[in-house]
């Protein structure tokens, strides 16, 4: 079984483009998280979503980063990480920076909500469906988990990198630029939602992971 675990207060739209024919899947659905909620905590507050054995995880960015905490309490077959970081020393240095000085608590969730040419060119959506879609998801996203999640990125802890773990990463990610990460198969023009413009690279390479 295949579970995958969308980004940042997105769901599997992020996903659509993904061929899993062949293969049993679930989209992990997020969950409010309680006040001051640790990221490990919330993690085992999603297991119960997660009801076979020795499972398949796919992780999108923050979802990347949260397959790793669940990854960390039950046993996996397979862990594949796209759009993300594996370890705090992966976040790019501004946003830890950012998460000691308290900086990110100054930046309204209504102003991530908006969809600009800004966030189009963060997130690499260079063609009229990926705009689409990424506006449809802002648009949806709760506030409070936005915060929520982004204090629990520019804080994150993790040193761990499990051993079945495939990291996958484009190399025009403008949000964890491809500098700052160790991953084992690079896209070529990838940006951070791949998953969605650069779906038929990816769909080959999970062909031969899967």
């Amino acid at each position: 079984m295949v579970y995958l675990f969308s980004g940042l207060g997105a769901d599997e739209r992020v996903f659509q483009r993904l061929n899993l024919s062949g293969h049993e899947h679930v989209f992990i659905k997020w969950i409010t998280p309680h006040a001051h909620e640790t990221m490990e905590a919330y993690a085992a507050r999603l297991r119960i979503q997660i009801t076979s054995e020795n499972p398949i995880f796919i992780g999108l960015s923050f979802g990347g980063m949260v397959a790793i905490e669940v990854a960390k309490q039950i046993k996996t077959s397979k862990l594949i990480l796209l759009s993300t970081a594996k370890t705090r020393s992966e976040i790019p240095f501004y946003f830890r920076w950012a998460g000691l000085l308290g900086l990110h608590k100054m930046v309204p969730p209504s102003w991530l909500k908006k969809s600009s040419m800004a966030t189009n060119w963060l997130f690499g959506a260079d063609n009229p469906f990926s705009r689409t879609v990424l506006k449809q998801i802002l648009q949806d996203t709760d506030p409070a988990f936005l915060s929520w999640a982004i204090d629990r990125i520019v804080g994150w802890k993790n040193q761990w990198r499990p051993s079945n773990c495939i990291h996958v990463h484009g190399t025009h990610d403008r949000i964890l630029p491809l500098r700052f990460v160790r991953c084992d198969h690079v896209i070529q023009g990838g940006g951070h939602l791949m998953s969605i413009h650069q779906a038929e690279e990816l769909n080959k390479f999970l062909a031969q992971t899967l």
